[in-house]
């Protein structure tokens, strides 16, 4: 995976099923792209985190291989799927992934991207909910369905994928900073103010 994941992803979601969040959101396209800019990361920098121990990585791995290498990592079915409305299924319960992703920080980090791109807590959360079966959908076609027949992937594998975008995550100033404090504070769910500036401008600054 020589691109980076959180740009491959963002540029899957162009066209349709960004034009589809943006509708259910009721906000404009720019504010949509500046708003998925800031969420990616942080999400595949939290998979990345729990895939730092090796437990997480093989939880992970498990999830990817039993409930979404089916999927054909078809981004926009599958953002019709959850945006539908319809029950939720293993493939598309974004907010029970956001609970394994997070943690007891689900919250902060929604408040997080509610707070750097203007949307406000409810609507970063629906946002990261529509994400995550993405990001896990992504993950599973790169680690299974594009081995054309090799061995099977292994949890140190996809530690080293995830923890490779997890560092230039960390790299990319304002991203990083947003993605350190949801992880790494002490749990008060208050972020400082400098970096949230910091991170609204990383993030809405980037794409359009």
């Amino acid at each position: 995976m020589s691109n980076s994941i959180t740009d491959d992803i963002y540029s899957q979601l162009q066209g349709a099923p960004m034009q589809q969040m943006a509708q259910q959101l009721g906000i404009g396209q720019t504010q949509m792209a500046g708003a998925i800019s800031a969420a990616l990361p942080l999400l595949i920098g939290a998979l990345g985190r729990n895939a730092s121990q090796p437990s997480g990585a093989e939880a992970l791995l498990g999830a990817l291989g039993r409930d979404h290498a089916s999927s054909g990592g078809n981004i926009a079915g599958l953002i019709g799927s959850v945006l539908g409305g319809g029950a939720p299924t293993r493939q598309t319960d974004g907010a029970g992934m956001l609970g394994h992703i997070f943690g007891a920080r689900q919250s902060t980090a929604s408040n997080a991207v509610g707070q750097t791109t203007g949307l406000g807590q409810d609507k970063a959360n629906m946002l990261l909910r529509w994400l995550a079966p993405v990001v896990m959908a992504y993950l599973a076609k790169q680690m299974y369905e594009r081995r054309q027949g090799a061995a099977q992937p292994t949890a140190d594998e996809l530690g080293q994928v995830l923890g490779e975008e997890t560092r230039q995550v960390q790299q990319q100033g304002g991203l990083g900073s947003i993605l350190g404090s949801v992880l790494d504070q002490d749990g008060d769910g208050q972020l400082g103010l400098g970096d949230l500036l910091k991170a609204g401008m990383g993030a809405l600054g980037g794409r359009r």
